[in-house]
Order: structure tokens, then sequence, then C-alpha cells
């Protein structure tokens, strides 16, 4: 068997680096200028996102062993599947400011930078006090079935930025002209400065993103409690979410099944760190079979009931 290298400094470097560099390319060159994004340029990004994350696994097999892969991978699609109701609320956000679909990339991608350093954090304080305190894990495992089991009974989630604390922290201590100024968070003029409502947006979308890491970094927990592991499987999935809204935002009507089937996976993930306590252990790779196999099944059956009733329909006129 192949010894396992320890994860380095530098190994955390150079993976940062990379996605900096990437970052840095799409912002810089490919999208300097504010356009639409257009869907096949979305399904080309999420493609693309999704291929270098199974290349980091093929990596991680090859580099460290077949535990390492499978944990990204279940990581990776969990925190990917869990993304998609975000894309949903950022939809609503979007839709409330009326912000034009030639500004919104630039929105998300400021956005999902400040989500990749609040998660960093978020990740270094549990694996801190998982360290510490390893029966945190068991209270985290309780909180993911009490979210799961609220989740399949909650009903649509309503959009409130009247309501946001930040919002109105920043309206009262700044001033908010009522237009856009192009891609600019703030406009200037001789002795007036003032946020336009492209900021109050980013603000909404950090908050929403904040609020959905408090389900999804729990559940990383319990699929792996390396911070290598966990740190790059939120990052792919995090760098896949802008892409993926643009392909997804008209279309998450059809998925009916998918919370039902995002709560499934949050009550088996768990389940499988309160099984711990009595002696069990369930392997990587069942778990990523089970919450695959469960994400599937919820966006085809949702794909299918979408079919038949829209035939349903067709039938009637």
């Amino acid at each position: 068997m192949l010894a396992v290298e320890l994860i380095q400094p530098w190994h955390w470097a150079g993976f940062i680096i990379g996605v900096c560099f990437f970052l840095a390319l799409d912002l810089g060159l490919l999208h300097r200028e504010a356009r639409e994004i257009r869907m096949r340029e979305a399904v080309a990004w999420t493609a693309c996102w999704f291929i270098l994350a199974m290349m980091f696994a093929v990596g991680l097999l090859r580099w460290q062993n077949q535990e390492a892969a499978g944990e990204f991978v279940t990581g990776y699609i969990v925190e990917l599947a869990l993304s998609m109701d975000n894309v949903f609320v950022i939809a609503m956000i979007f839709s409330y400011f009326g912000v034009p679909r030639r500004l919104q990339h630039r929105v998300l991608f400021w956005g999902i930078l400040g989500a990749m350093v609040m998660r960093g954090v978020m990740i270094w304080l549990g694996v801190e006090l998982v360290e510490r305190f390893h029966w945190i894990l068991y209270i985290l495992g309780a909180f993911l079935i009490f979210t799961g089991i609220k989740m399949s009974a909650g009903g649509e989630e309503e959009v409130h930025p009247e309501r946001n604390p930040f919002i109105k922290l920043t309206r009262r201590f700044f001033p908010v002209t009522n237009f856009y100024d192009g891609q600019q968070f703030t406009t200037h003029k001789p002795g007036y400065f003032a946020l336009t409502p492209l900021a109050l947006v980013l603000m909404m979308v950090e908050t929403t993103d904040l609020i959905f890491a408090v389900d999804s970094i729990p559940a990383i927990f319990g699929v792996t409690q390396k911070p290598f592991i966990i740190f790059t499987s939120n990052v792919f999935a995090i760098l896949g979410l802008r892409s993926l809204y643009f392909l997804l935002a008209g279309a998450m009507s059809y998925f009916t099944y998918l919370k039902f089937g995002l709560s499934l996976v949050l009550i088996f993930i768990g389940l499988k760190m309160l099984v711990v306590v009595f002696g069990y252990h369930i392997d990587t790779l069942l778990s990523l079979i089970i919450v695959a196999g469960i994400i599937f099944t919820s966006v085809m059956s949702s794909l299918v009931l979408s079919q038949l009733r829209d035939e349903k329909d067709a039938s009637k006129e």
C-alpha cells in the first residue's frame, strides 16, 4: 500500500493560487465588460468546473488514496447539491432588485469570492472545535437531522431584503442610489459618494450564502474531518455555483422533488454521524453511492413529473 503524503502548507498555497488564477482569468480577461451570460457559455463553464473537480479527485486518488478521493467527491456532490437550493434564492434576490442580466455575473463573482473567505474561516473554526471537542460532531449530526426534517416539511422560501440587518445598517450609515451605475458598487461625484443597489444585492448574496453555509458546513463534517478535503470540495462547489446559476435559474420550478432529496441527504449524513456512537461506520464509497443516488432520483423524478404535467396541460388546450 502506498504511503499517504501529509498535507503541507505548499499544497494549500498551490491550490489557492490555482483558484485565484482561474478567477483572475475569468474577471480580467473573459468578463472584463458587463454582458449577459448565454446558455451555451453557462453549460461550458459548468462542464469545465466539473471536469476540473473530477481531475482533482483523480489527483487525490493517485497522490493520497481511494478514501481521500471518495471523501472529496462525496463532499463535492453534497455541497453542489445544497448549492442548487441557493440558486433559487439568488434568482429571487436578482428579481427583487431588478438586476439586469448583464450585471449578474459581476455580483456572483465577488459574492463567490466572499463566500470562499467566509467558508474558509468557518471550516477552520469547525476543525479546531472538532479536534478539541469531538462530541460536537454528534450535536452537528442531530442538527442536520433536524434541518433535514424541517426542510422536507417547509414551504416556499421568500426574500425580504428590508428585514436583512446588514441592509438596514448599511442604509442607515450610507446613502444608496435608486439607480445602477454600470458595474460599479459605488458612485462618485464631486462632493458626493453613495452605494448603488448593486452593493445591496452583493450583501444579500453574501448573507444568503452565510445562512446556507450553516447547513452545508456541518454536512461536509459528516463526510470527512480532513481540512484540506473539506476546503477544496467546498471551493469547487462554490465555483460551480456561479455557472450553475445561469444554467438553472430559469428552470428551478421543474425540480419539484429536489428539496425533498436534499432533506434526505441531510438526514442520512446526520444519521451517519450519530451511528458512530453505537460502533457503526458507514463506508465512504457507500455514502457516495447513497448521496448520489438520492440526488439523481430526486432530479429525475422532478423532470419526469414536470414532463407529465406539461403534457397534461397541453392536452387541455
